[in-house]
C-alpha cells in the first residue's frame, strides 16, 4: 500500500496534494493508494478527498493538530504509519513537508527522498529520479533499507489533472493520543517574507519577466499583460536581485517552483537554475529577441520578437 500525505491549511486543500496522488498511482501500480490527512475540524477536506475516489481517507483529528507544527504532526503521523505498514509514503515537496518530513523519516529510521520529478517502475522495484546540483544533473535513488521509503514530489512534476479518479472512498477516523507536553513548539501564524506575499504554487496563470526587461521603469509593460490575463507576476532570480521585484515572486532552483495552466516568460532566456522552477507549467509561452534561447526548447509557443511590442499587442488583443 502506498500512502499519500495530504496537506491542507485552514479547511483548503493544497493543490499540490493531488499531483502527490498522481506520483503515488504511478508508483503504486496496481497496488492500493491510501490518503492520511492531519488537523482539527477537517471533514469537509476529507470528504474532498474521499470524493476524488483516489484512495481510502484516514482523517486525524485532534485540536493539538488545529495549527501545524513538527512535533505533533510526526506524532500522529508516526502511529498511522506503523499501524498500515505501507510500503511508501509519499508527499508534495512543500514548505511544510521540508519541515517536518526530515524528522519523521529519522523517527523511524528509514530512507527519504526528496524532490522527485519522476517515478520510475513501481513498488519494491521503483528508483526516483530528482535533481542535483541546481537541476544540473539528475540522479537515479534507488532506496535500501526496506520500507517504508519517504518520497517528497517536486511541485509541478506531475499534472493533477491526470489523477485516476474511482468512486467514492470511504473516510475513517483515526484515534489520536498526543501528549500536550511533547510538542516543544508554540504555534504562531505562518511565515511571509512579506505582507503582500504570494503563493505562486497556486497560481493558475503565471506572467514572468528576465533581463529582456532592461529596467525597472519597464515593468509596466508585463503588468498590464499579467492584469489582461488575470494572472500572477513573476520573475527570474537577475530582476529580484536587482530588488525590481520582491523574492517571493522569484522563479527557479533558488526560488519557488510553479507549474501553472499558462506560464508566460518575457525576455528570459531559460537558464536551467529557471527551468527547474517552470518547466512543469502546462502552456509555456516565451517571447524573447534570441532565437537561440534555451527557453524556445520547452516552450509550447515561441515568439521570436521584441517583447516591448508583442506584450502591447497582446494587451489589445485580450482588452477587446
Amino acid at each position: 500500500m502506498i500512502l499519500v500525505v495530504a496537506e491542507q491549511r485552514d479547511g483548503t486543500l493544497n493543490r499540490a496534494t493531488w499531483e502527490a496522488l498522481v506520483a503515488a498511482q504511478a508508483l503504486a501500480g496496481a497496488d492500493e493508494v491510501a490518503v492520511v490527512i492531519a488537523g482539527s475540524g477537517i471533514d469537509a477536506v476529507a470528504q474532498e478527498l474521499a470524493a476524488a475516489g483516489a484512495g481510502d481517507v484516514v482523517v486525524l483529528d485532534d485540536v493539538a493538530l488545529k495549527t501545524y507544527t513538527p512535533d505533533a504532526w510526526v506524532i500522529a503521523l508516526r502511529a498511522v504509519i506503523e499501524q498500515s505498514a505501507p510500503s511508501h509514503v509519499v508527499f508534495a515537496h512543500t514548505y511544510q513537508t521540508r519541515d517536518f518530513a526530515p524528522a519523521l523519516a529519522a523517527r523511524l529510521r528509514k530512507p527519504l527522498i526528496t524532490d522527485v520529478t519522476a517515478v520510475n517502475g513501481t513498488g519494491a522495484s521503483a528508483t526516483f529520479t530528482r535533481p542535483m546540483f541546481q537541476g544540473k544533473l539528475a540522479a537515479e535513488v534507488k532506496p535500501a533499507g526496506g520500507g517504508p521509503v519517504f518520497v517528497t514530489i517536486q511541485i509541478g512534476a506531475f499534472r493533477a489533472d491526470r489523477l485516476q479518479k474511482g468512486s467514492v472512498a470511504s473516510v475513517t477516523k483515526a484515534p489520536v493520543s498526543l501528549d500536550a507536553s511533547a510538542i516543544r513548539q508554540t504555534p504562531e501564524a505562518p511565515f511571509q517574507e512579506a505582507k503582500a506575499a504570494v503563493d505562486l504554487s497556486q497560481a493558475p496563470r503565471i506572467v514572468a519577466v528576465g533581463r529582456g526587461i532592461k529596467s525597472q521603469e519597464n515593468l509596466p509593460v508585463a503588468e498590464k499583460l499579467a492584469k489582461a490575463l488575470g494572472a500572477e507576476l513573476a520573475a527570474s532570480r537577475p530582476i529580484c536581485d536587482n530588488g525590481w521585484l520582491p523574492m517571493e515572486r522569484q522563479i527557479g532552483s533558488s526560488g519557488q517552483t510553479v507549474a501553472p495552466k499558462l506560464y508566460v516568460a518575457l525576455g528570459i532566456s531559460g537558464a536551467i537554475q529557471h527551468l527547474v522552477g517552470m518547466k512543469g507549467s502546462r502552456t509555456i509561452v516565451a517571447i524573447n529577441k534570441d532565437a537561440d534561447a534555451p527557453i524556445f526548447e520547452v516552450a509550447d509557443y515561441g515568439i521570436v520578437g521584441d517583447l516591448f511590442e508583442i506584450a502591447p499587442a497582446l494587451v489589445a488583443e485580450l482588452e477587446k
